[in-house]
């Protein structure tokens, strides 16, 4: 019988292992093109699912909050980041009229716009209204953001301009990741914002 303790070690290792084998140069391109927005004033737009949908409301709030110098300082630069799981009442809306597969794509084609971000975070890649917002998000000329999982992607890698891919398949060590992967972006403009 496994104990606890042996459990908990064998996730952490298993984390370990994950976080060990991350493409950094994935992660680079990701910060220029989160760097290039910020630069060009462009809009930033983060969706997911789930346990995902939790990562896409924290980063956005931390990377606007976090990375502002004054907040007196009403000239001051910042990050233009919205998460499209923040707005109950418009997501439940569009799956009761339309359909849950359309939730995030028909708000970005309220809002995207030539340029602007859009970041998708999907363990498995393949979660239907995470291919119809990208799909949506390159119609309306936007650069795409994955942050994906289970080694492959899922249709997602293929879709997305930029990405990075957890080699775990697990759910949630997935998650665990893509949120450490947050945290570094977000420490990383906190430090040196351009």
């Amino acid at each position: 019988m496994t104990t606890f303790q042996d459990f908990a070690q064998s996730y952490l290792a298993e984390l370990e292992r994950a976080t060990s084998v991350l493409d950094l140069a994935q992660l680079e391109k990701i910060i220029e093109a989160i760097k290039r927005a910020y630069h060009e004033k462009k809009r930033i737009f983060v969706m997911g699912n789930g346990g995902s949908a939790m990562n896409a409301s924290h980063f956005a709030a931390d990377l606007s909050k976090n990375t502002v110098k004054d907040f007196k300082d009403i000239e001051e630069k910042r990050f233009r980041i919205t998460a499209l799981t923040d707005n109950v009442g418009k997501i439940t809306a569009l799956a009761n009229d339309l359909s849950f597969d359309d939730i995030f794509a028909e708000q970005l084609n309220d809002l995207v716009e030539d340029g602007d971000l859009v970041i998708v975070i999907s363990g498995s890649g393949n979660s239907p209204n995470i291919i119809k917002a990208i799909e949506q998000a390159k119609l309306r000329g936007a650069k795409t953001i994955g942050l994906l999982g289970f080694t492959t992607g899922g249709k997602a890698k293929s879709l997305v301009d930029y990405e990075i891919t957890v080699q775990n398949d697990h759910y949630g060590r997935i998650e665990d990741i893509h949120s450490i992967i947050q945290h570094i972006i977000i420490s990383y403009f906190t430090k040196l914002k351009p």
